[in-house]
């Protein structure tokens, strides 16, 4: 604690231990602390004990769900989209060589009270029964022009500049109707509301690419993978990167206490009577709690044991619009088969934005969808955003994790802090296939 740091970062949150690995990889003096005794801070993964703990006050989960050990249940589920930007990182740091994944089994969207498999090329789309035959031809008119798009060359862009036309003037020169539209819109490009439709269609197709590309990529049943383990395994595997290049690592440090010199800007950390000085500090929003924002709680629910058909694992979309919602609502399930359960249970989580004061009963057609369930949890929290100026304060705040099922917006978070720190971009063009080695 009585050296003098580049950059202190404080919580061991994925967002914050992906910081410290990159920074140290680029020479920064890093010390690294957590007022708790483990990794992973909000997105830790919990065994039956601790999950017992935590939500009901005691240490005795009931023997019949087995062993507490064979458990590791993720607070902040998502999964990887197979070929985006969590993976990109990952291969750049060569962090996959400290974990396993596996391909996620299936991909679905809810519809009309039913639950289908998304479909994410033009062949899928002429089986999907999503749509009628006439729209069937429609959609799969619109997934070539996806398929084939190339922003830099002109030639696939049919006189149309995607940076200027919004999302729905695309989608009515093909004549998709709106519940197609859904399901593309929501399942396929992953948009948490309807904001897009009039926003420029780049960005949306874009994510149709990146889903197409994605599911391609292991020719599972989804364009997601997914950590053996549980997703507690990212943070300390990111640790392990920034202790290999000489980062410092201090779990179980209390108060954290942000110190500031008289010009506002920050000069240090004390905790435990001692000061560690630093230039900059990087953190989670707990602990500059007077420099961010709340807004919006979600809420979400873990059973342990819903029915699925044979998918080990799988995401379910709800969008909004099926639901008579604001924002659309998420089924996450996985199982034995990431050794994240006992064989024969599985873990479903369902998530969405708080819009009521009753969030219990606002996710109900998700907890439908589950069958009998063993035991349910519930709970609702506060979302933050920082708002203080960094150039001013030197203090790096990241954006508390959002509702969506993938760390995409996670990873944008982490690059645009990247370069606020560093004045660097991370250049994320690899070779995708690098990770393919660590796939099961």
């Amino acid at each position: 604690m009585d050296e003098e740091y580049d950059v202190i970062v404080l919580g061991t949150g994925l967002k914050e231990c992906i910081l410290s690995g990159l920074l140290s990889v680029d020479g920064l003096k890093v010390l690294h602390m957590d007022r708790n005794d483990y990794y992973g801070g909000e997105s830790t993964s919990l065994n039956l004990i601790q999950l017992w703990k935590r939500f009901r006050g005691s240490d005795k989960p009931p023997p019949q769900l087995g062993s507490s050990r064979d458990y590791n249940v993720d607070m902040i589920p998502k999964y990887i989209m197979a070929n985006g930007a969590l993976v990109r990182v990952l291969i750049h740091t060569d962090v996959t060589k400290y974990l396993y994944f596996k391909a996620v089994d299936g991909s679905f969207v809810y519809n009309k009270g039913k639950i289908h498999k998304v479909p994410a090329t033009d062949m899928e789309a002429l089986k999907s029964p999503l749509m009628g035959i006439f729209e069937k031809r429609r959609a799969r008119k619109f997934f070539i022009y996806v398929q084939d798009y190339n922003e830099s060359d002109p030639k696939t862009h049919e006189g149309m500049n995607l940076t200027t036309v919004t999302t729905r003037q695309l989608i009515a020169k093909y004549g998709l109707d709106d519940n197609t539209v859904d399901f593309i819109g929501h399942a396929l490009a992953l948009q948490r509301d309807d904001r897009y439709l009039d926003e420029p269609a780049l960005d949306t197709v874009k994510r149709m690419k990146l889903y197409a590309e994605s599911l391609a990529r292991f020719a599972g049943g989804s364009p997601y993978i997914y950590p053996l383990y549980g997703l507690g395994e990212l943070p300390q595997a990111f640790a392990r990167l920034s202790a290999v290049y000489g980062g410092t690592y201090m779990l179980n440090k209390p108060e954290c206490k942000v110190e500031f010199d008289e010009e506002g800007k920050v000069c240090g950390v004390t905790s435990e009577g001692e000061t560690a000085k630093c230039k900059k500090v990087v953190c989670d929003p707990s602990y500059l709690s007077n420099k961010v924002i709340s807004y919006l709680s979600h809420c979400y629910h873990e059973p342990a044991n819903p029915n699925t058909n044979d998918c080990h694992s799988a995401q379910v979309i709800l969008p909004q619009k099926q639901l008579g919602r604001k924002s659309d609502m998420y089924l996450f399930c996985c199982s034995y088969s990431h050794n994240v359960a006992p064989k024969g249970k599985f873990i479903a989580f369902v998530s969405t934005e708080a819009e009521t004061d009753d969030p219990e009963s606002e996710l109900k057609p998700g907890i439908d969808l589950l069958g009998p369930v063993d035991e349910i949890f519930f709970e609702t929290y506060d979302r933050f955003e920082p708002v203080n100026e960094p150039s001013l304060d030197n203090c790096f705040i990241s954006a508390s994790y959002d509702a969506t099922t993938h760390f995409e917006s996670t990873v944008v978070d982490v690059l645009n802090m990247y370069t606020l720190i560093t004045g660097k971009v991370l250049d994320l063009n690899v070779d995708l296939s690098a990770a393919s080695a660590a796939e099961e």
